[in-house]
């Protein structure tokens, strides 16, 4: 179903989710729930959707950590730094192969539960600026400011400009 896959410890650490095709829609989440190679989950369904409507011919899913947990808040607390280096390594080297890279910020309001999730989303603008992406966001921000989550969306909105560094 999906030909850009990419996992490690047992599946239970996945790193991308996708299908190739021209101008990929890069999405970067919180962290992976279900989804595997085979099987849909909600949120990648709709991220999936979302690439179409706006005229990208693929997609790639991505997230801040790459822990599989239905529940973010399941998490461990601590980090687990080989799963955390190697996801950051994933995404740059995912961004890298783009001419003009777009990426969705799409993990929600739950960014700020685990140190980690901030942490990530820190390291990887700073670490991505040198490829220019075009960040982007789905609907309205949170009314703390983060852009909304994937699975937290209506199919009305469009995507718009992120400022990430604010």
């Amino acid at each position: 179903m999906y030909d850009v896959y990419s996992s490690d410890n047992g599946d239970q650490w996945r790193y991308t989710l996708g299908k190739s095709g021209r101008r990929p829609l890069l999405t970067i989440g919180l962290n992976p729930s279900t989804a595997t190679q085979e099987r849909l989950d909600p949120t990648v369904t709709r991220v999936e959707k979302v690439a179409k409507l706006a005229g990208f011919g693929g997609f790639v899913m991505l997230n801040l950590y790459p822990v599989r947990a239905t529940d973010y808040r399941t998490l461990p607390v601590k980090i687990d730094k080989v799963a955390f280096d190697t996801n950051l390594d994933q995404i740059e080297a995912m961004v890298a192969e783009q001419a003009e890279p777009v990426i969705w910020a799409a993990w929600g309001q739950p960014v700020v539960h685990h140190g980690y999730f901030l942490k990530a989303r820190d390291q990887l603008y700073e670490r991505l600026a040198k490829y220019a992406p075009s960040w982007r966001r789905f609907g309205e921000l949170t009314a703390t400011g983060h852009p909304r989550h994937a699975s937290r969306l209506s199919y009305g909105w469009t995507l718009e400009p992120f400022d990430i560094a604010s």
